[in-house]
This record gives C-alpha cells, sequence and structure tokens, in this order.
C-alpha cells in the first residue's frame, strides 16, 4: 500500500510559546507570571475575621493538604480586635520612631542627621542598622506572640500549626484574607538563624491581604506592546530623590499620562473605561478629621483637595455593574499610610480601588521618607514594567535587596492589598 504525505489540521488551543518566540511560563512558587491558563495556587490561607463585634476568629489551610481528620485548622483569638489593632498601630509608630525618625548626634549632642529619612543606603551605619532591626524583629515577634496568646487547648493547637508554617523558609505565597489590615510584613517568628533580617515574615514570604468585597465587573485587557500608565502626583514632589527618574522610565517605557490636579484626576475616575494598566500616585497622604470620632485617610495633588475612598466612590458609582466599563490597574499607591488598607473603622482609598476593580494596591504601611519612596518606586516599576515578574514576587525581591544593599528594612513597611499576582501582559 502507498501512503500519501499530507499536511495535519492543527487546531492549537493554548499557545505557551507563543509560535516558538518565547519559552512558555512556568507554573509553581516563585515561578514568574501566572499562566495564560490561570493564576498560581497559593501555599498558605490565613482567615481573620470579627464575630459579635470584637471577637476574632481565626483559620488556616495549605491548599492541597490534608486537614486534620476531626476538623480544619481554626480557633478563637483571646485578644480583642480593638485590643489588636491598637498592638498594630503600636508597631507602625515604633518602626516611625525607630527608623524614620532615628538621628545621630554631633559633638555638642544636638542632632547632626536622620541617615533613614535623608538617605536609602545606610551600609555606613550597617552595626545600627542591624540593632535597629534586631529590636524591631522583636516586636514583630512579640506582635503574633501576643495575636496567639491564650491557654485554650484549640487556640493552643492553632498556635503550634501557624508558626511552624510561617517559620518554613519559603518563599511560600501567603493571603491574609481579614477585616483587619495588619502590618503582616513586619510581623516576625523566631527562628535558629542568627540573621534577625531573615524572621520577618515579609523577607521570608510573598504576603498579600485581602478581604474587600468582590469588583463589581472583572475587566480583563488583552495583551499590549506598550503598557498604559499614569503619573499622579505633586509638582512640589517632582525633583525628590529618583523622582524624575522614575518619570522618565514611565515615559520610555509606556504610554504616560501625567495629572497634578485633583480634577483632571477625578475626571478620568468618572469614565466608564478607564484603560491604564499601572497607576502611580506620588504624592502625599495624611489622615483628615471629619469629627472626634472617624477619620479618613486622603491624598493630595498639586492643590489643596483631599481625595478620599467617598470621592472616587462618587465619581465611579455610576459605572458600577456596567458590562463596558474598564478599570484593572495595578496601583501604587506611594504616599505616607496608604498601605492602611482597612485598618480599624478607617474607609481607605486603596480598598475604595480594589472593590471599583482595581487589581492591587501597594503602599506603605507608616511615614515613608521621601527619597526611600521614590528609590522603592523606582526599583518596583523598572521590574513591573518588563511584564515578567509579578507584585508579589517584586515586593519579597525587594525586601531583601534594599536589606542587603542597603541595610535598609523600610522594604519591609509596603504592603499589597490583593495583587500577589498581578503582573503586566505584555505581547510576545
Amino acid at each position: 500500500m502507498t501512503h500519501v504525505p499530507s499536511d495535519l489540521v492543527l487546531d492549537i488551543q493554548h499557545n505557551p510559546s507563543a509560535d516558538y518566540t518565547r519559552l512558555p511560563r512556568p507554573r509553581g512558587r516563585s515561578g514568574g507570571p501566572p499562566t495564560e491558563e490561570g493564576q498560581q495556587a497559593l501555599d498558605l490561607v490565613v482567615s481573620l475575621r470579627r464575630h459579635d463585634r470584637d471577637k476574632l476568629h481565626i483559620s488556616a489551610y495549605r491548599p492541597g493538604e490534608r486537614t486534620p481528620r476531626t476538623r480544619g485548622h481554626r480557633a478563637y483569638l483571646e485578644i480583642s480586635a480593638s485590643l489588636l489593632l491598637r498592638k498594630a498601630a503600636r508597631l507602625r509608630a515604633v518602626w516611625r520612631d525607630r527608623l524614620v525618625r532615628y538621628y545621630t548626634t554631633d559633638d555638642r549632642g544636638l542632632s547632626a542627621s536622620y541617615p533613614f529619612a535623608d538617605t536609602v543606603d545606610v551600609s555606613s551605619l550597617a552595626s545600627i542598622a542591624t540593632q535597629l532591626t534586631d529590636e524591631l524583629a522583636e516586636e514583630g515577634r512579640y506582635l503574633l506572640d501576643e495575636m496567639f496568646a491564650g491557654q485554650a487547648a484549640d487556640l493552643s493547637m492553632f498556635r503550634d500549626y501557624l508558626t511552624e508554617v510561617l517559620a518554613e523558609p519559603g518563599p511560600l505565597r501567603i493571603s491574609f484574607d481579614s477585616d483587619l489590615h495588619l502590618p503582616w510584613a513586619m510581623l516576625a517568628v523566631t527562628s535558629s538563624d542568627e540573621d534577625p533580617w531573615t524572621d520577618f515574615l515579609g523577607h521570608r514570604h510573598q504576603i498579600e491581604q485581602t478581604g474587600a468585597a468582590y469588583p463589581s465587573v472583572r475587566s480583563e485587557y488583552a495583551a499590549r506592546n506598550k503598557p498604559v500608565t499614569s503619573l499622579n502626583t505633586d509638582d512640589a514632589l517632582e525633583a525628590v530623590g529618583r523622582a524624575p527618574e522614575v518619570r522618565k522610565l514611565l515615559e520610555i517605557r509606556s504610554e504616560l499620562t501625567v495629572r497634578t490636579e485633583s480634577a483632571g484626576l477625578l475626571e478620568a475616575l468618572s469614565r466608564a473605561v478607564l484603560d491604564e494598566d499601572v497607576m502611580y500616585f506620588w504624592c502625599h497622604g495624611q489622615f483628615v478629621d471629619n469629627d472626634s470620632r472617624y477619620e479618613q485617610l486622603a491624598v493630595r495633588l498639586s492643590d489643596d483637595r483631599n481625595i478620599d475612598a467617598d470621592l472616587v466612590r462618587m465619581g465611579r458609582r455610576r459605572h458600577m455593574g456596567a458590562p463596558d466599563a474598564k478599570f484593572r490597574p495595578f496601583v501604587l499607591l506611594n504616599a505616607c499610610h496608604t498601605g492602611q488598607s482597612a485598618a480599624a473603622e478607617l474607609d481607605h482609598l486603596g480598598r475604595a480601588l480594589i472593590e471599583l476593580g482595581a487589581d492591587g494596591v501597594l503602599g506603605p504601611q507608616i511615614e515613608i521618607p521621601q527619597r526611600f519612596a521614590a528609590e522603592y518606586a523606582f526599583a518596583f516599576l523598572d521590574l513591573y514594567l518588563t511584564g515578567q515578574w509579578t507584585a508579589g514576587e517584586i515586593t519579597w525581591q525587594l525586601v531583601r535587596r534594599f536589606a542587603s544593599e542597603y541595610h535598609n528594612p523600610l522594604a519591609l513597611t509596603y504592603s499589597l492589598h490583593c495583587g500577589i499576582d498581578s503582573f503586566l501582559k505584555l505581547a510576545p
């Protein structure tokens, strides 16, 4: 029998190599961006929820791991929600006082410099930086111990389980799904390592905080040749540190829109389609008192209008649930305190952006020095704009880079609200 050669008819369902122009993206922990088939699996999910106003219930599971035969890993905490929030606020204040406001003195005993506020590289003060970091690690261990303090059998068994998992060398991909936004990356475990830097959760693992409402519409974007970004900024900060280089980076590697007035930002947010991949805020953040019992975190651009969560919601509320609306940027909210996405009863800009559809929000938990903030933004965006790394991988890498190269622990204060899987989709 004679066989006549013929071409095979192929129907390609998935094309991970982009017609053999690139290697397929691998799956698994620290394996690059999520694949086209879906997101990477998490290694640990911790859920912390309020019950009966001030009581806290916590649970944890590792996807793919068999839970105990009788029940999942869960317990009620003995510490109240209000007390835990006060202790978290104290930890943030300790970081601010020990680092941002740390000063050296001259021969007369007067303050001479504020090294962590004035510079990024504090290698010349390596011994002092290590000592301060050791103290901050002890503070982080103390808060974790206080959270799980108690003698109840269920709580004791849960504490043993979770602390053992958190002490793994990692990096684990961890999601803290919580009503309370705690400075998770600044908490620390007790380990056998002599290096205090490695005890911080943010140094060991990739971490995100979740807990916001479902976005009303999930906007999916096709891969672009060049990302679309915006710089929402205060003119007074344009020359601080590496801020000019950040702007140039965005101009060269993206299609950039610059907004310096609140009117321009609010107008853009009010559009049904705001088709940006990255929204970068380089401005001031501050708490605004509405009365003696309630305050909101707001940011300001070059004018004096406070931009808070309600103002943003007002502009986009008419598009909630609209199938043709688009809003799914990754937001780098580089302003003081903007990482406190759901602290206490705070209605927060970062949380509002997530609920409106933002893919993730990254911001500092404390009052952050401007020079460090500009350096961090450059380092983050330089990696994120490649489309090769997720936001979770980058934040973890930067904690280690700033520690090893500069002896500076301030990268630990940057926290992700959602976004551990956020990455830039670029056409091959």
